[in-house]
């Protein structure tokens, strides 16, 4: 058996996840299954979680072997990686995401679901690439993309495919803010333990009030929304 991809450390009120497949850090089954048993503990001993990749790589997506052999096995990975999206959102503490490096499709989703982005400088690339590669926007990650997103870049960052460098991304709504990479996890920590000292039940809250309505609609088309992934990719 190997190596857990994501280690996890309580620091003071915030919970550092950091996952680290040590390659492009795709999101399969299993890295899935850990983030999502890492915000498990998150929930019980955390005011507020850093989610942190690996140098260079935030996530490259979704596992190709699998997204490959389409049908339910796509789908299935999908789901899953659409249902942890849905947790970070709405998630009932502060989530900040440190972006360590490039962030595409699934990986780009995850900076739309985390409260707080900060990115690390760099030749990086960021956005959503879906349409590039012949695959319609899935719903779910649409209705993130049109929350979280500068309506400037609405249509360029979903059904136009534009991939974005870290200050670009900034402005399109992908990042909050960049910073050198060596100063990245300081300062993305420094935040999360900022945003730990906002009152838990407020925070949640109010989250849930902002974010209710989006939430909502991907929940009400989650399901036909999947039976679509093996449609015409063309």
């Amino acid at each position: 058996m190997g190596e857990p991809a994501v280690r996890y450390e309580l620091k003071e009120k915030a919970a550092v996840v950091q996952f680290d497949d040590g390659k492009a850090n795709a999101l399969s089954h299993a890295l899935i299954g850990e983030l999502q048993g890492a915000l498990d503990r998150a929930e019980k001993d955390a005011r507020a979680v850093l989610l942190v990749g690996r140098p260079g790589r935030f996530s490259a997506g979704f596992d190709l072997a699998t997204m490959r052999q389409g049908g339910d096995a796509m789908s299935s990975l999908v789901t899953a990686g659409a249902e942890l999206a849905l947790r970070i959102y709405e998630f009932p503490c502060p989530v900040v995401a440190a972006c360590t490096g490039h962030a595409i499709a699934m990986g780009a989703i995850l900076l739309l679901a985390s409260d707080t982005r900060i990115g690390a400088e760099g030749d990086f690339k960021i956005g959503l690439n879906e349409v590039a590669i012949g695959m319609g926007l899935p719903i779910f990650a649409v209705e993130l993309a049109r929350e979280r997103l500068s309506k400037r870049h609405l249509t360029r960052a979903t059904s136009e495919a534009e991939i974005y460098a870290p200050a670009a991304a900034v402005d399109a709504g992908f990042l909050d803010r960049v910073t050198a990479p060596d100063a990245l996890l300081g300062e993305a920590l420094a935040e999360a333990q900022r945003l730990a000292e906002l009152p838990t039940a407020a925070h949640r809250t109010t989250k849930l009030r902002v974010r209710g309505d989006a939430v909502r609609r991907i929940r009400a088309t989650l399901d036909e929304d999947m039976k679509q992934l093996s449609g015409p990719r063309a």
